[in-house]
């Protein structure tokens, strides 16, 4: 089903309002997931979304499920934001109505994606950024890894190891996880995990300076695909030079896929009450730093 813009995904509008001002939310998944990543029963963000009276759209992104496929070259990160960028005018048009503007939610190689769309805000109204899921490097043998991936245009991840990266450590994650989260997974276009490990490290810093909206960010303690600690955390945060306002912090005891681990629900009430936030102070977001 078409959403918006020539993608496939997910959306739920409510009928209403409840509260005086609200956002738009628009939720990047990650690489090897769909957009069933925000829709996993029991742990739906859309679902919750919906539960508060704010409008989310989820698409699948561009050459995942049944949406738009990129040209050949453009399905790294940065081509996928400029495809999202044009797409997201018409989700603007089609669910913005009512609404005080975009906050973008990504997680993982969407949250890379989401960031440098908020670098580059174009005339999208962008009034927050919340990302979970991603750093500002990843381990070295990861390069290594990805690059001995098939040398096809859409990748599968071995299942087996799938759930030993994205859940982590034992105890924290329901018994009917990973299991629940498998209706999620999809073929990853290649490109954007090749440009996540080889690439992202050395624009992350500039992406993010450029940022002028908030932005609310979660890296998980167990994180299995990135270096993390204190430290990289803090980095990440001062990036950030040129956001109006920057919420940071390390989650403990948790791994990659947050929103499948018992803290999911505290992750994502965390991330849809700083978009109500962000939709009450009426932020008027500005052109990024050159």
């Amino acid at each position: 089903m078409e959403i918006f813009g020539g993608l496939s995904g997910r959306q739920r509008t409510p009928a209403r309002h409840p509260t005086a001002k609200a956002p738009l939310v628009v939720a990047l998944h990650g690489g090897t997931y769909s957009s069933a990543y925000f829709d996993v029963p029991g742990y739906s963000l859309l679902d919750r979304a919906s539960a508060l009276g704010v409008p989310l759209v989820a698409p699948d992104r561009p050459g995942y499920v049944d949406s738009a496929k990129l040209p050949d070259g453009e399905g790294t990160i940065r081509g996928q934001a400029r495809a999202l960028t044009v797409a997201l005018r018409d989700a603007w048009k089609r669910y913005g109505e009512g609404t005080q503007g975009i906050v973008l939610i990504g997680h993982s190689i969407g949250g890379a994606i989401a960031a440098t769309i908020a670098s580059e805000p174009e005339d999208l109204p962008i009034i927050g950024l919340a990302v979970s899921g991603v750093g500002m490097r990843t381990p070295t043998e990861h390069q290594d890894q990805w690059a001995s991936l098939p040398n096809t245009p859409l990748v599968e991840m071995p299942l087996a190891a799938k759930d030993f990266l994205m859940f982590s450590p034992p105890g924290a994650f329901d018994a009917s996880m990973p299991a629940a989260s498998h209706v999620a997974n999809t073929l990853c276009p290649r490109d954007e995990l090749l440009d996540i490990v080889g690439a992202w490290h050395t624009v992350a810093p500039d992406v993010l300076r450029r940022i002028t909206a908030p932005v609310h960010y979660r890296q998980a303690e167990f994180d299995q695909l990135w270096i993390v600690n204190q430290g990289e955390v803090d980095a990440f945060a001062r990036a950030l030079t040129h956001s109006s306002r920057v919420d940071a912090a390390m989650v403990r005891g948790t791994g990659h896929c947050m929103d499948f681990h018992y803290v999911g629900k505290a992750l994502q009430i965390q991330q849809l009450g700083f978009a109500l936030q962000c939709a009450c102070e009426s932020t008027t977001p500005t052109k990024a730093p050159t």
